[in-house]
């Protein structure tokens, strides 16, 4: 039986890594410097000790011979292409890093505000960065949150209502440092 045109019996799939397969994020660029300064010592951690410790194990892998039948060696160049994966990726992140800087007093929520609110009957004080940096339990919350881009821009005694848990919220801007 004829096969049809474009499907012939000797074509290929070219395999994919599941990594190459899913499209990657861009990542938030908003940091502040304490964090940028902890990147760029894992970055240098990275490039100082873990590549040459992986590149190191793909080396000694290799003198077992046969690449294709070698586990060790497969798993040894699977490690290196991670860290390299992994050194690239905070390299992008720290050539687009944008520092945050408190202390501007615009009277205005930003990237990088403390921000007193009276949310049901209660005052919470929150912190917006980037998501990156980002601890609930500390009342860190991200510009990217719904509570943090609903509080953007505004000014104090602003009052918003916003969809929280499947809730109205009623929120009321009572600081912002």
């Amino acid at each position: 039986m004829p096969q049809p045109a474009g499907r012939g019996s000797f074509d290929m799939q070219v395999p994919t890594r599941r990594s190459e397969r899913r499209p990657q994020a861009k990542p938030d660029p908003y940091l502040t410097a304490s964090k940028l300064k902890e990147i760029k010592e894992n970055l240098e951690r990275l490039k100082s000790l873990s590549r040459p410790r992986a590149a190191e194990e793909v080396r000694r892998q290799a003198l077992d011979g046969d690449f294709s039948e070698n586990a060790g060696y497969q798993l040894a160049k699977g490690r290196l292409r991670g860290i390299n994966r992994r050194i690239d990726e905070l390299e992008k992140q720290v050539r687009e890093a944008v520092v945050i800087e408190g202390g501007r007093r615009s009277g205005r929520v930003e990237i990088g505000s403390r921000v007193k609110l009276a949310m049901g009957g209660k005052e919470k004080t929150y912190t917006i960065l980037g998501s990156a940096e980002t601890d609930p339990e500390r009342l860190i919350i991200s510009h990217l949150s719904p509570l943090g881009a609903a509080l953007l821009c505004r000014g104090v005694n602003e009052e918003i209502s916003l969809i929280l848990a499947k809730k109205e919220v009623k929120v009321k801007i009572l600081e912002i440092t």
